[in-house]
């Protein structure tokens, strides 16, 4: 099957190898995004903020590879401070409310740049 693939251009792309998402056949993986523009953090101590930026990062990709958020059937967020749960969620809400894939998550203790508050991997099926 062909794979056809997104890069945003992030440094750690070429660095470790991996590409921002992928599709093969009717099935999208995207890779642990973070709130990184440009090289810099955008939304720096802001959960909500970050979680939208991500998302918009997400929905860009999906799209380029043919796909919509109403395609997604899993999200997992990976978050460094869980009591902030409902920044994270009411973003995750406003991207996915009447979409409702299955969502987890979970606390970890750091992610690659200390100012990162989130990462988010998305599943998508298309057709």
């Amino acid at each position: 099957m062909e794979r056809k693939k997104v890069f945003t251009g992030s440094p750690w792309e070429p660095q470790v190898g991996y590409c921002r998402a992928i599709r093969v056949g009717d099935r999208i993986e995207v890779a642990g995004t973070t709130a990184m523009k440009d090289g810099e953090v955008v939304g720096e101590g802001d959960a909500y903020a970050q979680t939208r930026c991500i998302l918009t990062t997400i929905q860009e990709a999906l799209r380029e590879l043919g796909a919509e958020l109403s395609d997604v059937v899993r999200t997992r967020m990976f978050v460094t401070d869980i009591s902030q749960w409902e920044a994270y969620g009411r973003a995750h809400g406003e991207f996915f409310c009447d979409i409702q894939p299955v969502a987890t998550m979970v606390e970890v203790q750091a992610l690659i740049d200390p100012r990162l508050m989130i990462e988010i991997e998305v599943e998508a099926v298309v057709g």
